[in-house]
């Protein structure tokens, strides 16, 4: 299983702000993940049509799209985060 949670307008656009899911197999980087999430659901395309409008961490440390992922990891998917 895999751990999925989703922020701001991201949450709004895939409709819950998290999800646990069987991680398929073949399934061993950030990037991969987003494919396969993005089959999911219209919701899910859209929100993660862009990549460079996206963030992720992975096991709450910001991670690159060829960063690893395995079963039993959380992710993170947010925009990026800007200060004032």
């Amino acid at each position: 299983m895999i751990e999925l949670l989703y922020f701001a307008w991201v949450r709004e656009r895939i409709g819950v702000d998290g999800e646990i899911l069987p991680l398929p197999q073949g399934i061993a980087t950030v990037s991969s993940l987003l494919d396969w999430l993005a089959g999911r659901s219209a919701g899910h395309a859209a929100a993660l049509a862009d990549r460079n409008a996206i963030r992720v961490a992975v096991d709450q440390v910001f991670a690159g799209f060829d960063a690893a992922v395995a079963a039993g990891a959380e992710v993170a998917i947010f925009p990026p985060v800007t200060g004032g």
